[in-house]
């Protein structure tokens, strides 16, 4: 029983830094119906900078978590820009045009850290000094509970922030008819950008998640959590920001039981077939509903 707790808590722990991931691909999506291929890489701006910002915080005595704060702006800037420079100007040009463009903007950001940081592995300063604590005989760090918090709290203030808000309801409006949108006085391009903004912001939350429960970047660090934060968006329903969170927990729990009690060496392949099994049988995701397209 202490070991399955224990496993729990750490799936818990994963799949919420998965689950912040995929609320950024389903936000970009549910605005430009295109797949950000660069959005883990934010991630890997935001592990840096936490890197960097972290012990200039302690050395004023404030705690290395207030350097999210930081990670949070410098990965909305470089969000706006990139959306801007590189996706802006192909947004008309069909749907193979932004996948391109995303995946060479991944590229250039992981070489590009390459470059300014080097490619060894960088040890980030310990972020939370929380203790553990023990129940039915599993020992539980409390920070893991702590992440698991955090991406509940930021899912509930999202959906009610796209739901109950004057922009959340033009970030809805602007995928169902952006020339409607435009009459109605809605900015389209601020919305984008807007939305970029947000979703780079919340891999800079995520960044500080995953740095805490292990305190390494690295620059292709992003790729991978990306590409398992996309899993989890299309398995809980991609555009839909409860079906992030679901997808994320799930993907998450998945990974630590079958490293623990199936197989420690086919968890990512286990994986990636959740991906392939969803899509052959569901391909709107658990919370997503087929609807049928005019042609």
């Amino acid at each position: 029983m202490s070991i399955f707790l224990q496993a729990l808590i750490n799936g818990l722990n994963q799949g919420a830094i998965y689950a912040l991931i995929a609320l950024g691909y389903t936000m970009v999506y549910g605005i430009l119906r295109m797949i950000n291929f660069a959005h883990g890489d934010f991630i890997m701006v935001g592990a840096y900078t936490i890197f960097y910002t972290a012990p200039i915080m302690v050395s004023y005595g404030m705690p290395a978590w207030m350097a999210v704060l930081i990670a949070v702006v410098v990965c909305a800037i470089v969000g706006v820009l990139v959306e801007r420079i590189a996706y802006k100007p192909v947004r008309g040009s069909g749907s193979i045009s932004a996948l391109i463009t995303a995946l060479a903007m991944s590229l250039f950001l992981e070489n590009l850290a390459m470059v300014l940081f080097g490619p060894n592995p960088k040890t980030v300063l310990k972020i939370f000094k929380l203790p553990m604590i023990t129940i039915l005989g599993a020992k539980i760090q409390m920070k893991y509970l702590l992440t698991l918090g955090i991406g509940i709290a930021i899912m509930i203030l999202m959906n009610v922030f796209v739901h109950a808000t004057r922009i959340g309801k033009a970030m809805r409006a602007v995928p169902q008819d952006k020339e409607a949108a435009t009459i109605v006085g809605i900015d389209v391009d601020r919305i984008i950008t807007l939305t970029f903004a947000i979703g780079c912001a919340l891999a800079a939350v995520a960044a500080l998640m995953y740095v805490s429960t292990y305190p390494r970047c690295t620059t292709d660090m992003g790729s991978m959590m990306g590409i398992k934060a996309f899993i989890a968006a299309v398995l809980g329903g991609i555009g839909i920001i409860p079906g992030a969170m679901l997808g994320g927990i799930i993907v998450g729990l998945i990974e630590i039981f079958v490293k623990i009690y199936l197989a420690p060496g086919w968890y990512e392949a286990i994986t990636y077939g959740i991906l392939i099994v969803v899509l052959l049988i569901k391909p709107s995701g658990i919370l997503g509903k087929n609807t049928g397209v005019k042609v």
